[in-house]
């Protein structure tokens, strides 16, 4: 698969420079409402975008199919995830499960570990599990639960093709330190939320 990102170390040092802004998943909040609300709301926290970003990398190191198998299963998962939110339905430890992701993720490429595809959908739809029910579970009072659904996993599929094209462009060996950087980086953010979550 040819990518048409011609310098990945510029797009890595981007994605890098990002880390040091590290906060909390849903700070700020949208004021927006429906479709657009849903389509900034995984903006607003790095947690989310490094973990949708970095699935999208490490679905290219596993193959083509993988390239939209494993973002499909964290989607699909995240709507269910968003109607368990938008529906009041509580989850054990969102917020701790969103940093674990991170974390691993992070070391999934840190590591260039890989997996069968099976497995990897599987990580992907766990994942996304976590990250639908924060954002259901964010929707603003009177908005539009179907606009703003689709708003969200709008911005997630497009992250996680962003990440892809991104991990294709890393593929070659003399790219192989970067993406372990990168890998480092996101794993370190997602200790950092961790210990937000719990401090």
């Amino acid at each position: 698969m040819k990518c048409p990102v011609r310098r990945p170390a510029l797009l890595v040092a981007a994605f890098l420079s990002a880390v040091p802004l590290a906060a909390g998943a849903h700070e700020g909040g949208v004021h927006a409402m429906g479709f657009f609300a849903g389509l900034l709301h995984p903006l607003s926290g790095l947690d989310h975008v490094l973990a949708m970003l970095a699935l999208g990398v490490w679905a290219a190191f596993l193959g083509r199919a993988a390239t939209w198998r494993v973002p499909l299963s964290f989607v699909l998962s995240m709507a269910l995830g968003g109607a368990l939110g938008l529906a009041g339905v509580a989850l054990p430890a969102v917020e701790a499960g969103i940093a674990v992701s991170v974390v691993l993720l992070g070391g999934l490429l840190l590591f260039e570990l890989r997996a069968p595809l099976l497995a990897g959908s599987l990580i992907g739809g766990i994942a996304g599990l976590v990250h639908g029910h924060a954002h259901g579970s964010a929707l603003p009072v009177g908005d539009d639960a179907l606009a703003y659904c689709a708003g969200f996993l709008l911005c997630t599929a497009l992250l996680h093709e962003t990440g892809v094209l991104l991990g294709s462009s890393l593929r070659e060996g003399a790219d192989r330190p970067l993406l372990r950087s990168a890998g480092a980086a996101v794993a370190a953010s997602g200790l950092f939320f961790m210990w937000r979550v719990l401090a």
